[in-house]
């Protein structure tokens, strides 16, 4: 079998096509099917396709043979039902074992004799494993969600029965095909490890899930990345998708597969998707095309054919591969911890503290322990629903209590859990003391769980019998720090009942570091006794030790019982749960059960009574405990009240509402348009009335310069809440009186995947929804796969494209070439802050024949749309554009020939001379990683830049003369006025929180415009810079960033500094509260005031850093204005930014800052940060150090950076395509 594993990295293999397909060709009657043997069978056997091993051996044969000469590597047995579960409706389960033996032999005879006649190329026979016609994970029954028609253990010795069959007729792998249901496939998998153990043997096994439709998921729930974590607890040959799905449709899942999975991918897809008929049209030469696609991107290593497919089809599939290489199968993935539900969970170092909810834990709450003895299990599930909603990563559930049944009520409960999706998209934690539980609770969970716990209470031998059978079924596991002599309840204890555990986990039980948790015991301090004093102090130096030496596990803990000694006191164990967290997070502790109910924010515990808590957890006095007992409890709050002019209520209803709607007043307006509701004929006409003719005011005063943006986003907001008003009036009267006014158009907005930022989308959307077009809004980070699915869901008229940041722009280009693949006519609208029409014209437009505009400005937005829907001048608008931008295109691609760039080795002698001495390099007072919890908001107010706050409002000019401008000035007023008192608003109700975190380390540059720096635990991390090529006039450098840091040849010791703030958090929540209340106003209102305290933090936090903590600049007594002005020494350039567009180098400072675990702010896919209001980048304090551009480069200096980060050079020219400049270019 060494061959076939050597195979897959040589060539792409081709796996056979459907069986199924060609039986029917055969036109087999009863009497076929029974033959001889089975002549008197009581029961009908036609369609028994299995039972054809026996029957007509000969056909098979001749099907198998065809597909050899077609091309095919591998050969699967007829045996796709082939079980005890499928021959049950034959009455035929005795036959199961005979079935799959005599299938596997005529297999192998075919493959043997293909391989004699041509040894160069040998032939493997698969044995197929098909899912049954049962599923363990869902109920056949609606009524009944917790009703199973199989479990577990059936479905085991059912695959295992078909597994012995298979490897003694002589199959050579094993292929578990056509997953829908994880459970289902786990028990096959289960089946067949166990077999190979017992045998010594290693038999390969292919594992092929099925995505049932455009959600992307399998019929049980899960996504393509989530089936995957689910499987990998086995050694797999590789994993996979088919059936269900045509070639092209099975794309988007194939990437995921192939971008996460380390080991081969393969894809057997159906001849497209059925027609009327159930049949299948695609011909051999259509398929061939489709699955180009995989291979051209390089997505598999295994390709062939299911449903509708013949030896035609895998002779094209076998002719194309030929010309393709396969798909790199990756040396080795990061160790992660990787859970899942219906969806995946994957825990980084750089993840934040994972959060458990153990609410639904009859140990821990009276309520659901209540509820659970009352058969209650309904109103149970609501206690899961809640803490999922609440922000719990993993569910805890727990069932030992001596007056229940455990076993059954576990069972019961996670069935009925794990069919409500929005509770069962998170992984499970099994939680018991008692094994059979915990195996009954692994029998029913699909995904990968967590064990909750193990120890070395027994001694090793159970120890280690349960570890074995947890990654046999394909769960993580708690490992309690308890061994045959008890719980360790010192440093020492812990660390060595961990040490032992991590060994014998490891070495004997093959259990992957990765998957292995420890809960170190989290015992309550002050508690009077001498002993308990070092409880917390020893869990967090055990932790560190832990992280520090047991490489790639976790370390959890239930941290409520550090407080036990304080029940009653609220304030006192908030503190004490808050500091003992951040003290133990430090240490490396990653997750926990936290009741976040009951946690203060770190930096708000009142300083007294935080010294007395660290004095208590950190064991730092004698007399802590006393002093802690001794400490007092207090805190209360505030509120108030405001009034309105009425004389404007005694105009005309329509003068009302049209008033209302001009001055953004939703006051009054449901009782203004149940008034005019009830005088219509129809609800509608008060919307294509009353309300349109106010709107059409609106719109007349906005496209005439007299009204402004944050005034129309106001009006949105009335209207709004007005049509959700007179909606269930509208749906009411829809049966009896149907064909209303339809909207202008439909409209898809979305902010492509990877990217956060939304206020612009959010404005354009109220300004068309202002002007009648239906809006469908996406929100953020919208994978491209949704977009196209949503589009063809609502058929909309038009789809509209945000991005803020430069990743975005691929994810265009992407997605525009896939509506093009996909035979899409809609228009594209482009926007957002790094797009243009140069981008627009030159990248995307390219790639999509049909309509695609750029739209600058809101105010544009209204106009570009209906030219491009009204039907008389839609045809010519949408040709002039496409000149256009042909012609805009022509222009730009030809004025790069007449640039000149030096050669990257010129570029670099040609560097920016600064010297390095003591007047120059500034000794850092403070060095290393310093984390700032929680910035008072109020003292970033002097630092906000008002100018960009008015631009992202549409309104131009520079603060504070904008608010005098004889044009916008009363709406910027206004507008300043609003956010003034938003802001209050924030500060008063601490809605949002800033934190930020900055490091401060010795630094070199190198010859190849490296930074390296060196943080103190003497870890070394390099940034890498990039180098203007532009050619210069006479005595011009070509400027990098390491200009700016001494050369490491120099002798000088240097220092730079890298940082991150955030003041976005919050900032979702609550914008979305305003959402929820149809304010779009005051939501857009909240994410830009967010945007501009983060900008201020950074301002801030840059000016602590000159004056305090590097301290180059101690008597700096500059203003705001010489703030925004950039007049101070030294600069804070971000990667993303002109200085450095590579966004990769955030990975860097992320990784030598810990973001994530330190602050909570993570990086999205396309390497934004979210929450979205936050600001990273380096800081840099040579008096010569400037803010610059780096311009385009060529391709020496892009090899030259992918061979710095070590990554591919495809990779390096995604991330930095914007920069690099036209392959006609003249490189002198």
């Amino acid at each position: 079998m060494h061959n076939l594993s050597d195979l897959l990295t040589e060539r792409i293999l081709v796996l056979d096509g459907a069986m199924g397909t060609m039986l029917q060709r055969y036109g087999f009657t009863e009497a076929d099917y029974r033959g001889d043997r089975f002549a008197d069978w009581p029961q009908p056997l036609q369609g028994n396709n299995d039972l054809l091993s026996l029957t007509q051996p000969k056909a098979l044969g001749e099907i198998h043979r065809a597909y050899l000469e077609a091309g095919a590597d591998i050969l699967e047995t007829n045996t796709f039902s082939a079980t005890s579960v499928g021959m049950a409706d034959y009455g035929m389960q005795e036959f199961v074992y005979e079935i799959n033996r005599a299938a596997a032999e005529i297999a192998k005879r075919e493959a043997e004799a293909a391989t004699r006649a041509n040894p160069a190329k040998p032939r493997f026979v698969a044995g197929s494993l098909g899912p049954t016609n049962k599923t363990a994970s869902m109920s056949p029954d609606v009524n009944d969600p917790g009703y199973r028609a199989i479990d577990f253990e059936a479905l085991r010795l059912a695959y295992r029965e078909q597994a012995a069959g298979l490897l003694d007729g002589g199959v050579d792998l094993f292929l578990v095909e056509t997953v829908f249901d994880t459970l289902n496939a786990k028990a096959a998998l289960f089946a067949i490890e166990e077999l190979k153990s017992e045998r010594g043997i290693d038999t390969p096994v292919m594992v092929s899930g099925t995505i049932t439709d455009a959600s992307g998921r399998t019929l049980s729930g899960q996504t393509a990345e989530a089936f995957l974590v689910s499987v990998s607890h086995i050694p797999m040959l590789s994993i996979g998708l088919n059936c269900a799905l045509g070639a092209s449709q099975l794309v988007p899942h194939l990437e995921v597969l192939s971008a996460r999975a380390g080991v081969a991918v393969s894809a057997h897809p159906n001849a497209g998707l059925p027609n009327a008929f159930g049949e299948y049209d695609q011909n051999p030469a259509q398929m061939a095309r489709q699955v180009r696609e995989y291979l051209e991107k390089g997505l598999v290593n295994i390709v062939g054919g299911c449903c509708g497919t013949t030896p035609d089809h895998i002779r094209a599939l076998a002719e194309l591969v030929a010309e393709y290489k396969p798909r790199q199968i990756p040396d080795g993935r990061p160790r992660q911890l990787k859970l899942a539900g219906l969806e995946p969970l994957v825990i980084t170092p750089e993840s934040n503290f994972v959060n458990v909810g153990e609410r639904t834990n009859v140990a821990g709450s009276r309520k659901f322990l209540r509820l659970v003895k009352e058969g209650n299990f309904e109103e149970a599930l609501e206690i899961a629903r809640d803490q999922v909603d609440g922000g719990a990563q993993i569910i805890d559930v727990n069932m030992d209590d001596g007056l229940i049944d455990g076993k059954a009520a576990m069972v019961k409960y996670l069935n009925l859990m794990l069919a409500e999706p929005d509770i069962a998209r998170v992984p499970v934690m099994i939680d018991s003391s008692k094994w059979d539980i915990i195996e009954a609770g692994l029998q029913v969970v699909q995904g990968k769980s967590v064990v909750n716990s193990i120890s070395l209470k027994e001694g090793e031998a159970v120890f280690l019998e349960q570890a074995r059978k947890i990654l046999l079924y394909g769960a993580a596991v708690i490992v309690m720090a308890f061994d045959e002599t008890g719980q360790a309840d010192n440093f020492e204890r812990r660390i060595e009942i961990a040490e032992r555990s991590y060994r014998l986990l490891t070495e004997q039980a093959g259990f992957p570091p990765e998957d292995i948790i420890f809960d170190l015991n989290i015992f309550p301090v002050a508690t009077g006794m001498e002993e308990h004093r070092r409880n917390a102090l020893d869990f967090i130096e055990a932790t560190r030790w832990v992280r520090d030496n047991l490489p790639h596990c976790s370390v959890s803990g239930g941290v409520s019982n550090v407080s036990f000694s304080f029940r009653g006191n609220t304030p006192v164990r908030e503190a004490m749960h808050s500091a003992f967290l951040y003290h133990a997070i430090r240490a490396g502790m990653n997750m926990g059960i936290v009741n976040p109910t009951l946690l203060e924010v770190y930096d708000d515990i009142p300083k007294e009574l935080l010294g007395y808590v660290e004095d208590v957890l950190l064991d730092r006095r004698e007399e802590a405990t006393e002093r802690l007992l001794e400490y007092a409890e207090t805190v209360q709050g505030t509120q108030k009240d405001r009034k309105t002019d009425m004389s404007w209520r005694e105009a005309p209803l329509q003068d009302r509402i049209t008033r209302a709607l001009v001055k953004g007043i939703d006051q009054f307006i449901e009782a203004d348009v149940e008034e005019a509701r009830q005088a219509a004929g129809k609800p509608i006409e008060v919307i294509e009335g009353h309300l349109m003719t106010g709107m059409n005011v609106v719109g007349d005063l906005f496209g005439s310069g007299k009204m402004f943006l944050p005034q129309v986003v106001k009006s949105a907001r009335v209207m709004k809440k007005a049509v959700a008003y007179l909606t269930p009036f509208i749906e009411e009267a829809k049966a009896a009186q149907p064909g209303s006014k339809q909207a202008a158009g439909k409209v898809l907005m979305a902010t492509v995947k990877g990217d956060v930022h939304d206020i612009g989308k959010n404005i354009v959307s109220v300004v068309l929804a202002c002007n009648n077009y239906e809006i469908v809004d996406l929100g953020v980070m919208v994978p491209p796969e949704r977009i196209i699915e949503k589009a063809r869901e609502e058929d909309v008229d038009i789809i509209g494209l945000s991005g803020l940041i430069t990743p975005s722009l691929d994810e265009m280009v992407f997605l525009a070439r896939e509506m093009e693949r996909q035979g899409f006519r809609v228009p594209l609208l482009i926007g957002g802050a790094t797009t243009s029409k140069a981008h627009t014209a030159v990248k995307i437009d390219p790639q999509y024949s049909a309509a695609v505009v750029h739209v600058n400005d809101a105010s544009r937005a209204v106009t570009v749309v209906g030219d491009l829907l009204q039907e008389e001048r839609s045809q010519e608008y949408k040709k002039a554009v496409k000149l256009d931008y042909e012609s805009f295109r022509e222009k730009f691609l030809k004025r790069g020939k007449i640039r000149e760039y030096l050669p990257l080795e010129a570029a670099r002698a040609n560097r920016l001379g600064l010297e390095f001495g003591p007047d120059q390099v500034h000794v850092p007072r403070q060095l290393g990683v310093q984390v700032i919890e929680s910035i008072d908001l109020r003292k970033l107010e002097p630092f906000i830049d008002w100018s960009p706050f008015f631009r992202s409002w549409d309104l131009h000019g520079k603060f504070p003369d904008i608010l005098e401008d004889a044009v916008v000035g009363q709406q910027a007023t206004a507008l300043y006025r609003d956010a003034r008192e938003m802001l209050k608003k924030i500060f008063r109700e601490k809605s949002l929180t800033a934190r930020a975190v900055f490091g401060l380390f010795p630094a070199v540059s190198t010859r190849r415009d490296d930074i390296v720096i060196r943080r103190d635990d003497n870890r070394e991390f390099s940034f890498r810079t990039l180098r203007q090529q532009t050619k210069k006039k006479q005595g011009v450098p070509n400027i990098a960033l390491a200009d700016f840091i001494a050369p490491e040849d120099s002798g000088i010791s240097d220092f730079m500094g890298c940082f991150c703030v955030s003041a976005g958090f919050g900032a979702a929540e609550l914008a979305r509260e305003y959402e929820d209340r149809l304010d779009d106003y005051n939501s857009i209102l909240v994410k830009a005031l967010a945007d501009r305290l983060a900008e201020a933090a950074a301002e801030y936090l840059h000016r602590e850093v000159r004056v305090l903590h590097w301290g180059y600049a101690p008597g700096e007594t500059l203003d705001n204005d010489a703030l925004i002005r950039e007049a101070y020494k030294g600069i804070r350039p971000a990667p993303g930014y002109p200085a450095c567009p590579d966004h990769l180098e955030k990975q860097t400072i992320w990784e030598v800052l810990q973001v994530e675990e330190t602050i909570g702010v993570e990086l999205t896919e396309s390497l934004a940060m979210w929450p979205a209001a936050s600001v990273s980048g380096y800081y840099f304090a040579h008096p010569g150090a400037r803010y610059f551009g780096l311009g385009k480069i060529t391709r020496d200096q892009l090899e030259d950076y992918a061979d710095r980060k070590g990554i591919p050079l495809e990779t390096a020219e995604k991330w930095l395509q914007p920069n690099l400049a036209e392959a006609a270019a003249t490189v002198q």
